[in-house]
């Protein structure tokens, strides 16, 4: 590990898991919850959002094991969806929030790529924050209590079965970690991931 892989890390690593996290309050605050902007989250500085492990160690790590993929996580912004307006509607609008923000970062990176010398270090910074992007918008479209994927199912279920369904959120955390372990979820993940990168390669040559 050295200095400049860091750095070329931990920039979209803390980009992606901030802003993800800013636009789901900042969304919530505008739907009528101002949870977030009360406890000072609606905020880019990256220390009341980062996690040491989950934001730098974890993706790092992944970046100097040469996996495919790089994913992360940061503090979550605390969201009381009480507050919002028009349930269950609005509760998907904050859900999507935080994945919308990571493709809108993923095309900025690959704007990025676009105007850099290639294997230079933008372009290095570019390619990792367009794979992180990708990872964590894709991840959490994955319909797995609490991922954002399954407040977006929530918000389209019956009340009756929104609620039997969000009853095994306290397994989510179990189920991810035995995806990971069994490899399913890189199984799930790659192929998504292979064509949006086939999809940026298009876009910047």
């Amino acid at each position: 590990m050295n200095l400049l892989t860091i750095v070329i890390v931990a920039v979209p690593a803390v980009l992606a898991v901030t802003v993800h996290e800013v636009a789901h309050g900042w969304v919530a605050n505008r739907l009528g919850d101002p949870t977030a902007a009360e406890r000072g989250r609606l905020t880019l500085n990256p220390f009341k959002h980062v996690d040491l492990v989950g934001t730098l160690l974890v993706p790092i790590g992944l970046k100097l094991l040469g996996s495919p993929f790089l994913f992360g996580w940061a503090k979550p912004v605390p969201v009381n969806f009480r507050n919002l307006r028009q349930l269950p509607r609005d509760i998907a609008l904050v859900a999507a929030a935080g994945p919308a923000s990571n493709l809108l970062m993923l095309l900025a990176w690959t704007l990025l790529i676009a105007v850099s010398a290639p294997r230079s270090v933008p372009w290095e910074m570019g390619w990792t924050g367009v794979v992180f992007n990708a990872t964590i918008m894709t991840l959490n479209l994955i319909p797995i209590p609490p991922l954002d994927g399954s407040r977006i199912v929530t918000a389209l279920l019956p009340p009756r079965m929104a609620w039997t369904y969000n009853r095994y959120e306290r397994f989510g955390l179990v189920l991810m970690l035995l995806l990971v372990i069994s490899g399913a979820l890189g199984k799930v993940l790659h192929p998504v991931l292979a064509w949006i990168e086939r999809l940026v390669m298009l876009l910047v040559t």
